[in-house]
């Protein structure tokens, strides 16, 4: 197993890889919408929705994956309320065929996040 580590996403919050690599699979831990230049949390749904999305993107990156590797995503929101405007962000990143995925509401995230998006990618198609 290989550990996956990149400055242009944040720094793990505990015991943790960014992501790991073994065998043609990536698995990436979630990720939060925190920005890694400023550490900050992003102010509304919709900005931790594209910090999480750049920093998968940039986390992808650095394991010579896009978005088209991914083939499972699993995302955690605080509000279910916000799940057409997830599904919105979403699309921009994602086309057919899209990856699996499931999304289920959550009592708390970790730094009061509302929302928390991991993934498994595959370089071998």
């Amino acid at each position: 197993m290989k550990a996956i580590h990149t400055s242009s996403a944040p720094a793990a919050i505990g015991p943790y890889s960014q992501a790991t690599y073994n065998k043609g699979l990536l698995f990436v831990s979630g990720q939060i919408g925190i920005d890694p230049s400023t550490g900050m949390m992003g102010k509304s749904f919709e900005k931790q929705a594209e910090l999480i999305f750049d920093n998968l993107r940039n986390i992808l990156t650095a394991a010579n994956m896009s978005f088209r590797n991914v083939m499972k995503v699993t995302i955690y929101l605080e509000d279910i309320m916000n799940f057409e405007t997830l599904n919105r962000i979403y699309a921009l990143h994602f086309g057919d065929p899209y990856p699996a995925r499931e999304t289920v509401q959550v009592a708390r995230l970790p730094k009061n996040a509302a929302l928390e998006i991991s993934l498994i990618a595959c370089d071998r198609f």
